[in-house]
């Protein structure tokens, strides 16, 4: 469908975009309140826009290296395709589901499926939590720092983590199983968030967690490389190499203590912890999210050294956007709320475009 754009401009557009979008709502936020009749017009028709072009920006691209392990992805379509059965037995139901759409759809297609699975959930969550207002959650997601690049190269986390996010979007029991099983079953990595989505059923009051995450700093600065050793030797799994395995630094930027992404991290963490603490929120369903964030995000800051350690970030970044947002479009408790809200989201999406843009030309 966009095949007529470079290849090599495909993915700088998709945050041009983005960046336009994000202008025009802050501009209407300084000139609307949130609930005028007016705003909530303009923001329901720019938030179809927006989800349709994500939709069909991101899942009708082409089948190109551009993209990393599109690559690789396709050529696993491919094998299935052409009657190879399925020899591996980790992450099964990820494989079960690409084998049977090769027998029955095209690789074109089956990405645009792919892509539908990830970015449909956000829309679904959206829509569940913030009802009138879920473009401006949907809008944050979408530009996340991680967000298209977990939807045209790390395909499989991707949809993992839509999966979860299907998980937080209800509250019967049975059902979030369900969810949490897929995403598990796509990618186990998942264990991890998971294993903080379950222990809030037990305890989710957020000063304990909150700890936590303030712990796993000076661990992590005072004991580099254990706790990547640590955990390799745990699990057993090839994707475990990362924790230990050397990355080529002129190629990949992720390396050593970032602590630009921990401020970045700190930026849901501080977020959360005024709207608890200073703002005394009480939703249980966003103390639930927010101590997953913490819990998820601690184990990133324990192995932050670890190569490809964007991997293991995004395993709470997924959910940074919705830490951030929540309490915003919820409850009422600043004045100029939407002002200050178009301001945040702006501040936001512009880590994601100085990231992904303009730090590749300076």
């Amino acid at each position: 469908m966009f095949d007529w754009i470079p290849i090599w401009s495909y993915t700088p557009i998709y945050y041009h975009v983005l960046l336009l979008v994000n202008v025009f709502v802050f501009i209407h936020a300084l000139r609307y309140k949130i609930n005028e009749r007016n705003n909530l017009k303009v923001m329901q028709i720019t938030g179809i826009f927006v989800f349709a072009f994500v939709l069909l920006y991101m899942g009708t691209r082409p089948v190109h290296g551009v993209f990393v392990d599109m690559k690789t992805y396709d050529r696993l379509f491919q094998r299935y395709a052409d009657g190879q059965p399925i020899r591996s037995i980790k992450d099964l139901t990820y494989h079960s589901f690409t084998w049977t759409l090769a027998q029955l759809v095209s690789n074109r297609l089956y990405f645009f499926i792919c892509a539908a699975i990830y970015v449909v959930p956000c829309y679904v969550i959206s829509r569940n939590w913030f009802q009138k207002y879920w473009f401006y959650a949907f809008l944050m997601m979408v530009g996340s720092f991680t967000y298209w690049n977990f939807g045209v190269n790390g395909i499989r986390n991707g949809m993992a983590t839509a999966f979860f996010l299907m998980a937080l979007a209800t509250d019967k029991r049975l059902i979030q199983i369900l969810w949490l099983f897929l995403a598990v079953n796509f990618h186990a990595s998942m264990l991890l968030p998971t294993a903080g989505f379950v222990l809030t059923w037990f305890y989710n009051q957020p000063k304990w967690y909150y700890y936590i995450w303030l712990l796993s700093i000076p661990l992590s600065l005072a004991l580099p490389g254990f706790w990547e050793s640590l955990f390799a030797g745990m699990v057993e799994d090839e994707r475990a190499e990362y924790l230990v395995k050397q990355a080529d630094e002129t190629k990949f930027a992720s390396t050593g203590f970032r602590w630009d992404f921990l401020l970045y991290s700190a930026t849901g963490v501080f977020a959360g912890t005024y709207y608890l603490f200073k703002k005394k929120i009480e939703d249980q369903t966003y103390i639930r999210l927010f101590n997953v964030y913490l819990f998820a995000n601690a184990f990133w800051i324990l192995v932050i050294r670890a190569s490809f350690s964007n991997r293991f970030a995004q395993l709470s970044w997924f959910l940074l956007a919705l830490v951030i947002c929540y309490p915003w479009l919820k409850f009422y408790f600043e004045k100029n709320q939407h002002r200050k809200l178009g301001i945040i989201m702006m501040i936001y999406f512009g880590f994601t475009y100085f990231m992904a843009v303009i730090s590749k030309i300076i």
